[in-house]
């Protein structure tokens, strides 16, 4: 667990418009328990190694980095009851090709 706190207050959607939210697993949790037309998606790194490796680039400390990984570690294993869809983040292109798919397919679910 990480010694940080945050919270995310609920936005009003405006009409027509998608919301996103970046989110932990508790959020995501406290988000679908209030609203039906919910999509959660996992962004996850390629690798333990290549997480590692961007939050070195970041300048974090080696002990704020263990408490990430252990924490990515827990929250892929404690997502599965509640992640709609995951998404790679290797290739940046590719990411954001794939969130635009699971969205235009949210999309058409919920207005039918």
């Amino acid at each position: 667990m990480l010694d940080s706190y945050y919270g995310t207050p609920m936005p009003e959607a405006l009409e027509g418009k998608d919301l996103v939210l970046e989110i932990d697993l508790q959020g995501a949790r406290q988000v679908r328990a209030i609203a039906d037309d919910v999509v959660c998606i996992l962004l996850m790194p390629p690798s333990i190694e290549a997480q590692e490796a961007r939050l070195r680039a970041r300048g974090d400390s080696d002990d704020h980095i263990a408490k990430r990984v252990a924490l990515g570690l827990e929250e892929v294993e404690a997502s599965h009851d509640i992640v709609d869809a995951t998404v790679v983040n290797d290739d940046l292109d590719q990411a954001v090709g794939d969130l635009a798919a699971i969205v235009d397919d949210a999309r058409r679910r919920f207005s039918a």
